[in-house]
């Protein structure tokens, strides 16, 4: 009798593993492979919502899209194979080709949108920062280097001059400014559209991107960028390019549409409320530039990581190789 409960047991057990398979793992029409286009929630996900809702016809292929919390999981499916779509930060690209594997930038799609607020009625400037404390969301990435190097433009030496916080995720940040926690600190879209919201006096100093081309003498800094698959690329060139095409379109679309991609954004839960996203879109500075075009404000940035932490792009500038050429 044991015996025949633990095979029945057994049998069921068995039976709702394959049920949940089946439903993890949808039917692929036959002939065709499974591509997934990986984004990442936040931000960085908002311009390419369009692909969530239309998702592109590719001969061969069955698409998926799908958003993942956060950029290390992103690059982790990038090492492992399984990506060959999908976006990171512009170091996180560097490293991983630095690590030999073939992975190539396609087209930068985000470029720097981030803004110093606070509610401290003696801070106008950045020279105004001197002993005071700022809020910083993500240590050791471009916002970080990014607002070093321009407290050192104007005569600041961060940890020094400036004090520079990192215990609080964007979120937290946006919270304990409205709270009056903390009263100064560094943040992207659409995180300040919802400190400043919800915070009457709170204002933003200055531009920080205008900053960065002042002294660059370049282009806006890139935040965020769609990599591919080199081997999968040179494979696959027109699934690739119908990818790349869908891909700006979106872009352009959420650009154009941003009450439309806040109800999108909302509905596949990217993280933002509609009307936060909306209100965002028009000063996040969605874009879609190819790799060749964007190479020198690329360079631009690597050369920033390079003076402040070489490893995290691997210690050298990406080859030609790591910009894609065939779009």
């Amino acid at each position: 009798m044991k015996s025949m409960i633990k095979k029945t047991f057994l049998c069921l057990l068995a039976f709702h593993l394959f049920l949940g398979m089946l439903h993890a793992h949808p039917s692929v029409e036959p002939g065709k492979k499974v591509l997934t286009i990986y984004g990442i929630k936040g931000p960085s996900g908002i311009g390419m919502i369009r692909l969530f809702e239309d998702i592109p016809q590719v001969p061969g292929f069955e698409l998926r899209v799908e958003a993942l919390a956060q950029a290390d999981l992103a690059a982790a499916r990038f090492l492992s194979g399984e990506a060959q779509v999908g976006i990171l930060p512009p170091n996180m690209a560097a490293k991983i080709a630095s690590s030999g594997k073939n992975i190539k930038v396609a087209a930068v799609i985000g470029m720097g949108m981030l803004s110093l607020l606070t509610s401290d009625p003696q801070i106008h400037s950045l020279r105004d920062l001197r002993g005071k404390t700022v809020e910083v969301a993500g240590q050791g990435a471009t916002p970080d280097y990014v607002f070093r190097r321009l407290l050192r433009e104007n005569a600041l030496q961060p940890d020094l001059d400036v004090r520079l916080g990192y215990s609080l995720a964007h979120p937290e940040i946006v919270q304990s400014l409205i709270a009056n926690r903390i009263s100064s600190a560094l943040l992207p879209e659409p995180f300040a559209t919802m400190a400043l919201s919800g915070k009457p006096d709170l204002r933003q100093v200055g531009n920080i991107q205008d900053e960065w081309r002042r002294f660059s003498g370049g282009d806006n800094f890139p935040m965020t960028v769609l990599a591919i698959d080199g081997d999968f690329a040179a494979n696959n060139p027109e699934a690739v390019r119908i990818i790349l095409h869908r891909f700006s379109d979106s872009v352009h679309w959420t650009v154009s549409h941003p009450a439309e991609a806040g109800v999108l954004a909302e509905k596949h839960e990217l993280g933002f409320p509609r009307l936060v996203a909306a209100a965002a879109i028009p000063k996040s500075n969605y874009v879609f530039v190819p790799a060749v075009e964007a190479r020198p404000a690329l360079e631009n940035l690597f050369k920033l990581y390079l003076d402040f932490s070489p490893v995290s792009i691997g210690g050298a500038l990406p080859q030609d190789s790591f910009y894609y050429q065939n779009f």
